[in-house]
């Protein structure tokens, strides 16, 4: 075996056979990486009228959209980067149903092996390994998720080539799913300057740029910012503009003849896959990318109604004596129950996949174990998102969350809170009986 073990088709890595039976990886049942992995971390709040206003208009569009894109589409997005700082012509942009499709073609058109840090979002390593390349996990540092340490990436590559492979694609994030926290800017730095060094190019998720919990304390720079010949920049609008159900992402290309060429290839992956945003979901996507008032009102106002909720969940996870860096962006937080290894083991839990199913189970929420994002099976790490936790069973209930004074006193929110307590003081208080014995 190769001492720098990629995850792909030559670990035997695979997802459940026909019917759900066992696969070559010898998973078990239902417990595929792909199918069964995690869902896009929702807001649990009711669609912003405006928008559904916007699709209802072009719900009678008999005309599909262009692959990449038509231009009205594009030149709103060419206009939502300018504002931050990323001038960008709509001849350097394309659009696709989901940030998956657009970093499928990305790494269709790009050759070689792939990069991600440990852990990463879940969806990134399919996308590799559906194309049969290697995918290789580097570590990140402790203050943080999405960037790998700049020391480890140039281990890591120079140990992938000379045992005969080729990296070329670094995917990462500056705002991170799964662990919500933002790199700082001289750890981004670092590892942007490594990976030039090797001659890298880079992919830079910035899904969840706009939900940063404290703008004003918090420091978010983009790759782009800073090698801009090298970064290709992709942004679902699922994570600040538009509901996960409704799928549209802009890819952000580099201004120069190299990427004019990646910008072709990617549009003929895209043409070729049918990758094309639904007319509907463009005209709201234009919209929202335009940023008019009612959305970004209502997006300051989740952002800070999830802040609040992630600072609980967080709160709660620390004081039963797992770990977890403090949610600094997103919908989430990813915790380290290896604490409570003992009290978990009483439960007949020991790896992430069994810590998936109890957490699941006891907290009537998905879960999912650190596995999905490429951390080892053993490690006792689990995502936790905050949109289910205000589930009210209305949109009247879940929208009264966004203009409560004290969201987290809400009885549906409350309740939520309570028994999440519940839950994982229970595992303290079992930590606490199991480990004298």
């Amino acid at each position: 075996m190769r001492r720098t073990d990629p995850e792909g088709p030559a670990t035997g890595i695979a997802g459940p056979g026909p019917g759900g039976r066992t696969g070559a990886g010898g998973g078990p049942v239902g417990h595929g990486p792909v199918r069964y992995g995690p869902h896009f971390p929702d807001d649990g709040l009711p669609v912003l009228p405006e928008l559904s206003a916007v699709l209802a208009a072009a719900a009678g569009r008999s005309l599909g959209e262009p692959a990449g894109g038509a231009p009205a589409l594009l030149e709103a997005a060419s206009r939502y980067w300018d504002r931050r700082g990323l001038t960008t012509a709509p001849a350097h942009l394309a659009a696709a149903p989901g940030a998956g499709a657009l970093l499928l073609a990305l790494t269709a058109a790009l050759d070689g092996d792939v990069l991600v840090p440990r852990p990463c979002a879940a969806w990134w390593a399919p996308y590799a390994r559906l194309l049969g390349r290697p995918v290789f996990h580097v570590p990140t540092p402790a203050e943080s998720g999405g960037v790998p340490d700049p020391y480890a990436l140039l281990e890591t590559v120079r140990r992938v080539r000379a045992e005969g492979g080729y990296p070329r694609l670094l995917v990462l994030s500056v705002a991170d799913d799964p662990t919500g926290t933002v790199a700082p800017p001289e750890l981004l730095h670092e590892t942007v300057e490594a990976a030039a060094s090797e001659g890298l190019h880079l992919v830079s998720d910035e899904t969840w740029r706009d939900t940063l919990h404290d703008p004003h304390a918090t420091v978010l720079l983009s790759p782009a910012e800073m090698l801009p010949e090298r970064v290709t920049v992709v942004t679902d609008l699922a994570g600040a503009l538009l509901p996960p159900a409704w799928p549209a992402a802009v890819a952000r290309f580099p201004a120069s003849a190299a990427g004019n060429g990646l910008h072709a290839r990617v549009l003929d992956v895209l043409t070729a896959l049918g990758a094309r945003v639904a007319a509907p979901v463009a005209a709201a996507a234009g919209y929202a990318l335009g940023e008019p008032e009612p959305v970004t009102a209502r997006r300051a106002a989740a952002v800070r109604l999830h802040a609040r909720v992630a600072a609980a969940v967080h709160a709660t996870v620390v004081a039963a004596g797992a770990t977890a860096r403090p949610p600094q962006a997103g919908r989430h937080l990813y915790a380290d129950l290896g604490p409570l290894r003992d009290a978990l083991g009483a439960e007949g839990v020991g790896d992430a996949q069994e810590l998936e199913d109890f957490l699941s189970a006891r907290l009537g929420m998905p879960a999912p174990g650190g596995h999905r994002f490429g951390d080892e099976l053993p490690a006792l790490r689990v995502r936790l998102a905050t949109g289910p936790l205000l589930d009210a069973g209305t949109d009247e209930r879940r929208a009264h969350c966004l203009t409560s004074s004290d969201p987290l006193e809400l009885p549906h929110v409350q309740r939520a809170l309570t028994h999440l307590k519940s839950v994982f003081g229970g595992l303290r208080d079992a930590q606490r009986w199991e480990s004298p014995r």
